[in-house]
């Protein structure tokens, strides 16, 4: 079962002026699709040839550098580019909105949080808001292409939220302007989005 670079539902453009076209179009037409073809590769002939990318992700051998750090990058961006909207910003509401503010006391409080670990997370990786299944939520950051479903990373549970801090993801237009680029993303977050996901993941 060969995986696929997901199709976009908005244009290249559609995200400016926060994420801008370029940083978009090469974001997901080259690192992406590179993940997707490095990843299809490195199951090929294998038991996880048949498995979906979360039960690949979660019985991981963390040794297996090719299917650890190409399906992690397949994972992550897949989720990344669900989160997005050109329509998105505000806040969360319903079961998210109380956990988010359950867990971090109100929603500036849980955006200072995400934007800490997003701008701490040293080098190339990822900040995530997880939900466990008990419907609590928190927040952590990765190393490189690793992410919360692999074992023994960080917070655990299961992603509904991320933003991608390599530099790949920004530097056209911020360069090292790393906290920029994330008070931006808050600005393109689907919330209708992280709340079904949150649904889904209790």
């Amino acid at each position: 079962m060969a995986f696929e670079l997901p199709s976009l539902t908005y244009a290249y453009d559609a995200l400016e002026p926060h994420i801008d076209a370029r940083t978009m179009e090469i974001h997901h037409s080259k690192h992406h699709n590179g993940y997707t073809t490095n990843l299809n590769n490195a199951i090929a002939d294998t038991p996880m040839d048949d498995q979906s990318i979360e039960e690949i992700l979660k019985g991981l051998d963390m040794e297996n550098k090719a299917v650890r750090n190409n399906g992690g990058g397949f994972y992550n961006h897949r989720l990344f580019w669900n989160i997005m909207s050109p329509n998105g910003g505000g806040t969360p509401d319903g079961a998210l909105g109380s956990a988010i503010a359950s867990a971090f006391g109100s929603f500036e409080d849980f955006k200072t949080a995400f934007a800490k670990a997003a701008a701490t997370q040293f080098g190339s990786g990822w900040a995530w808001l997880c939900v466990h299944k008990n419907g609590s939520v928190d927040v952590c950051a990765t190393a490189n292409q690793d992410n919360p479903l692999m074992p023994g990373i960080g917070c655990g549970g299961t992603p509904i939220l991320g933003i991608d801090v390599w530099e790949h993801a920004y530097y056209l237009n911020y360069q090292n302007r790393r906290p920029d680029y994330i008070e931006a993303f808050f600005n393109v977050i689907d919330w209708k989005k992280v709340e079904e996901l949150y649904t889904l993941g209790v």
